[in-house]
C-alpha cells in the first residue's frame, strides 16, 4: 500500500501540533510503559530528532536506512542504563539541544560522511538523549517507562523513514531541517 505525502505529511504536522517545545526531562510523569511511549511525541525536542534520524538514514540511503535508526535505539538504551545508575556527564541537556540542531543542518546539507562517523554522531545524539531519561528515571519504574520510550523512538523512526521514501520535495527538507537548527540554537541559549 502506497501512503500519499499528503498523508503522512498531515500526521507528520499533527504530532508536530500536539508536542510541547520542550518537555525536557525532570518533572513529566513516568510510571507506566504508556507515559514512557508518550514521551518522545509530546516533547518536541525529542520529536524532531526522532523524525529527523529517520530522513537523514532515508536521505543517506543503503544500509544507513536500518543502521542509524538502530543505533540510536541501542545506544538510547545504554545511555538510560547508565543513568539510571548515576553516570552522568554534564551538560546534557545542552547535548540534547545541539544534537536537535545538528541533525538539522545533516538534513540541510549534504557532507560526505563516512559511515563510521554518522554512525558515531548517531550514536553520541542517542546516549544524551537516553542519559537524560535514565537519570530521572532511577528511583520509578525506569526500565517499564524506558521499553515505551524505545518502541516510540523506533516508531518515529520509521516515520521519517516513510516520509524520506515519499519524496518529497526537497524545500520540504530544507524547511524542516532549518526549523530544527533554529530550534535547537533556541534551545541551547534557553
Amino acid at each position: 500500500m502506497k501512503t500519499s505525502p499528503l498523508i503522512a505529511l498531515v500526521i507528520t504536522l499533527g504530532l508536530l501540533a500536539f508536542s510541547s517545545i520542550a518537555m525536557a526531562h525532570p518533572g513529566h510523569g513516568a510510571e507506566s510503559i504508556y507515559t514512557g511511549f508518550m514521551h518522545p511525541l509530546t516533547g518536541l525536542d525529542h520529536l524532531l530528532v526522532m523524525l529527523a534520524v529517520g530522513l537523514w538514514a532515508g536521505k543517506v540511503g543503503g544500509s544507513a536506512r536500518w543502521q542509524l535508526p538502530l543505533t540510536f535505539v541501542a545506544t538510547m538504551a545504554v545511555g538510560a542504563i547508565l543513568g539510571m545508575n548515576g553516570h552522568v556527564i554534564n551538560g546534557v541537556e545542552t547535548a540534547i539541544a545541539a544534537s536537535v540542531m545538528a541533525l538539522g543542518l545533516l538534513l540541510v546539507i549534504s557532507l560526505p560522511l563516512s559511515r563510521g562517523v554518522q554512525l558515531g554522531l548517531v550514536a553520541l545524539f542517542a546516549v544524551f538523549h537516553g542519559m537524560a531519561h535514565g537519570i530521572e528515571l532511577a528511583t520509578q519504574n525506569g526500565i517499564t517507562v524506558m521499553g515505551g520510550m524505545l518502541v516510540a523512538t523506533a516508531l518515529l523512526h520509521a516515520v521519517g523513514l516513510m516520509l524520506s521514501s515519499l519524496h518529497l520535495p526537497k524545500s520540504v527538507h530544507t524547511l524542516f531541517g532549518c526549523t530544527m537548527a533554529v530550534l535547537g540554537a533556541y534551545l541551547m541559549v534557553g
